[in-house]
This record gives C-alpha cells, sequence and structure tokens, in this order.
C-alpha cells in the first residue's frame, strides 16, 4: 500500500478569522491547506514534520508571520520522559479509585510486595506500569482464603485500540462531551461532523518492527469502565510518533484529570510501540489552555522557518513571550545578539534608524530584523495590499520561487486526470504558464510543493477531482 501514490487535492493559501484570540480584525489567521482521502502514514510523517497538521481529510500549514497566534509543532522525546508530580498523582489517583480499598487491602494480605518492589516503586515512576497498573487484565487477583474467590477490584477498568470506525457508542460519547465540557448546542452536534473530522483518518496496516507488530494509522484509544465507555482518544499512529488528535471524555470522570492520564497512556504507548516520540499537535503560545503541552518533559518545538526541532525550555518560553513569532533558525541568520533583540523589542518605529548603525547590519538585513521581531504591519495586511499565496507571504518553512525551480521539476509531478496518471508538463500551456501566477495549475502546483517539500512530491500526485 505504501508503494502507491497519495493524492492531494491544493485548497491554497487562506485568511481566517482566529478561533484562539477571537480577535475583532477579520483575516488575521493564515495557513495553507490540501485535501487527500488517501494519505499515507509515511507521507503524513514527513508533512507533521514540516509543521502540518491534519483535521478529518483537510491538511494544514499555518503562517506564522502572518497570523495573530502563531502554531508550533510541538512533540516530547517518549524514550526520555521525566514525569512531574502533578501527572504522577493524576495516574496514581485513578488507579486507588479504580482499584478501590478494598481490593487494596486483600492484595496486600494475600500477595504482599516485597521490600524491593517497594523501594522501588517509592523511588521511581515507570510510566508503562502505572498506566496499565488498573488494567483489569493486568491486575493481579489472588484466591481469598476465606471465600475460596479471586479478590475482585472496585471497578473493572479496561483500555482498547481500536480502529476509527464510526460506532453509535462513540458518538454519544462526543456529543455529551461537547455539550456538557464546550457547551456547544443541539445544532452544533451532529454525527456527519464526528465521522468527518474524527472517523476519517489515516489507513491502517500493521508492520513488523524488531521483531514486533507495530500498528500504523488512524486509531481511536477507548477507556471502558465497568463496560461503558468513559473516554476517547483520537490517534495517528506513523512510522516515528504517536500523535494525539482529539480526547473526549464523559462529564463523569471530569474531575479525574483524563487530559494528564490519557497523556502518560500515550507516551506510554510510544514506547511500548517503539515510536518514540509523542506529538501533542500545536503549541500556541497565547493560549493559557495549552500551557499544559509545556509541563511534559523533554519537549520540543518545530522551527517554523528551518524545520529543524528546539527545545522548549525556559529561554525559549521568554522568547515565545516577547516576539511575534519565534524562529531560532532565523536568530542565528541575524547574528543578532540577546542584548541587541531586547533593544529592538524595546524600539518603536520612529527611531529604528538609530540603531542601523549601533547594530552595524546592511539595509536588507536590517529590514528582516525588524520585520522578525516587531512582526508584520497587520493592517497593511488586513487593510492594504492582500497577501494571496505564500510567495508573497514569504511563509516560514515554504520554499522560495528561486529554490522551487532549482530543488523541484515541476513538470515531472503527476496528476490524475479520471483514472489515468500524466505528467504536469504535458498538460496544453505547461511552459507558458508562470509559477507566479496562482491563479494557474502551474502557479496552485507551486504553492503546494514549496509547502510539502521535493520529497513529498516524488511520493504524491495532484488530483484536481
Amino acid at each position: 500500500m505504501e508503494d502507491s501514490l497519495s493524492f492531494l487535492t491544493p485548497t491554497g493559501y487562506q485568511r481566517s478569522s482566529c478561533g484562539y484570540c477571537h480577535s475583532k480584525p477579520k483575516r488575521t489567521r493564515a495557513s495553507v491547506g490540501l485535501v487527500s482521502t488517501s494519505l499515507h502514514p509515511s507521507v503524513y510523517q514527513i508533512l507533521v514534520d514540516r509543521g502540518w497538521r491534519r483535521s478529518g481529510t483537510y491538511y494544514y500549514k499555518p503562517d506564522n508571520r502572518h497570523s495573530c497566534c502563531p502554531h508550533y509543532t510541538i512533540r516530547l522525546d517518549a524514550t526520555a520522559f521525566d514525569s512531574r508530580r502533578d501527572q504522577r498523582q493524576a495516574v496514581n489517583r485513578w488507579n486507588k479509585y479504580v482499584v478501590g480499598q478494598d481490593y487494596t487491602h486483600k492484595a496486600a494480605r494475600f500477595c504482599p510486595k516485597s521490600r524491593e518492589e517497594k523501594r522501588h516503586r517509592k523511588n521511581n515512576f515507570d510510566v508503562y506500569e502505572a498506566v496499565h497498573e488498573s488494567e483489569y487484565h493486568c491486575m493481579r487477583r489472588p484466591i481469598d482464603t476465606r471465600t475460596k474467590e479471586p479478590i475482585e477490584p472496585a471497578h473493572e477498568f479496561e483500555v482498547a485500540l481500536e480502529p476509527d470506525n464510526f460506532t453509535e457508542e462513540k458518538y454519544a460519547l462526543f456529543a455529551n462531551y461537547q455539550k456538557k465540557v464546550h457547551h456547544e448546542g443541539p445544532s452544533d452536534i451532529s454525527k456527519n461532523g464526528f465521522k468527518r473530522f474524527l472517523c476519517s483518518g489515516l489507513p491502517r496496516s500493521t508492520r513488523i518492527h524488531h521483531g514486533k507488530a507495530k500498528k500504523i494509522g488512524s486509531y481511536h484509544q477507548c477507556y471502558r469502565l465497568d463496560g461503558k465507555l468513559i473516554a476517547l482518544g483520537v490517534l495517528d499512529l506513523l512510522p516515528h510518533c504517536v500523535s494525539s488528535v482529539y480526547l473526549m471524555y464523559h462529564e463523569e470522570v471530569n474531575g479525574w484529570n483524563f487530559g494528564k492520564i490519557s497523556a502518560l497512556r500515550e507516551i506510554s504507548l510510544a514506547l511500548e510501540g517503539d515510536y518514540e516520540y509523542y506529538y501533542m499537535g500545536y503549541y500556541i503560545h497565547s493560549c493559557i489552555k495549552m500551557r499544559y503541552k509545556a509541563t511534559f518533559h523533554p519537549t520540543y518545538i518545530l522551527d517554523p522557518q528551518s524545520n529543524v526541532w528546539d527545545p522548549l525550555d525556559s529561554e525559549m518560553m521568554q522568547r515565545l513571550s516577547t516576539r511575534k513569532w519565534v524562529s531560532m533558525a532565523a536568530e542565528r541568520v541575524l547574528e543578532v545578539s540577546s542584548n541587541s533583540l531586547t533593544i529592538f523589542l524595546q524600539s518603536d518605529r520612529t527611531t529604528t534608524s538609530s540603531f542601523r548603525k549601533e547594530l552595524n547590519m546592511g539595509p536588507s538585513k536590517f529590514k528582516f530584523a525588524l520585520e522578525y521581531i516587531n512582526g508584520q504591519d497587520q493592517k497593511q495586511d488586513s487593510e492594504g495590499e492582500e497577501v494571496s499565496n505564500v510567495f508573497h507571504a514569504g511563509t516560514p518553512g515554504a520554499l522560495s520561487l528561486e529554490e522551487l525551480d532549482e530543488k523541484v521539476d515541476l513538470g515531472q509531478w503527476s496528476l490524475k486526470l479520471g483514472q489515468r496518471l500524466l505528467k504536469l508538463k504535458n498538460l496544453a500551456g505547461w511552459d507558458e504558464s508562470q509559477t507566479s501566477d496562482s491563479s494557474s495549475i502551474k502557479g496552485i502546483a507551486a504553492e503546494l510543493a514549496a509547502c510539502i517539500g521535493p520529497e513529498l512530491v516524488q511520493k504524491t500526485a495532484l488530483h484536481f477531482g
């Protein structure tokens, strides 16, 4: 299946309103997008490592340079995970609830742990042991010498990785979550919406990796308590990561920190399946509700300019708090010291000429430094000349027209017409059209190629059906 092409339908560069800060000026969010119902997980792995993200069958890459709330792809190195106290407390508290006091007392009597086990547990946190501890099939159930029956926990807790198919059980949980937790009205909740966004993921397959079966594709991780579905995590299992798409839980477990519990479970899955990394979607520094993602260590964010991972440490957090958008690659190119950057941050547009001499920059680099530190003029973007494509916008991470001409033979890209595949260069008028013309097929293809990169041009085909 991975040998076949993934078909992409470009949707172009778009401006829209922001759902995070709800800015009064409209169209303060910018992104480039595509639609695909046949995207292979290996292709999506490359896309997410270039800053892309999916919502159902729609895939998009934010333009941080022209967006009010920059989005940064964030991931955790699961192999080096260092838990925090509040994360450990969340899963331990849940485990105690599931097993109950009666089971705990009887287990201590009929199958007591050794001193070594107790000492190890006190001094070490094993995420695998913690998330599986209260699962029914993992629990020890010694015989009660009085009743001659196995001791039973207070609740039967089960977790299963299932295909991302639609079921009435899953939809009922989704409807409860959207209504009770997100306070959405009945008109905002529908089966079609649930299917479209959370049941239409990547194709599934199983590979043999290091002698073990490794699941690839989109799945639902279902949490059931006493037979009732209480939580569901939508996951994309990719060649090198477990990517968290969405989490929903029933109102009855609203106070149990299922966000932390599910994250620990997914980190454990990344370790168990040799996926190595745990991707938590986007990190938006201005969105307070997303700050929890930075509490998992060690985490890294993707540089939107260079597609290189940088530690999300205290220095990076400070940068995110004081810059419109952050790119360490851009700062390295500028070769501006931290002190000089502070001066930039404290400057205003009427005094910038005095800094040119101080920073000893050329006009071009100085202008770029101002744009990077202070951000683009939002008024000009929204009310003046419209930013119409990634080349005009200078979208971070996208190839320039010059780089595209050098690295990509655009005419060799395949196009699906009916049941046939043909090369773009064979289209009538191809040689006469310009890559800078965003209304032409060549311009549309150029814009998408610049954002997905040369490697994926060879692994995909365009489809305008």
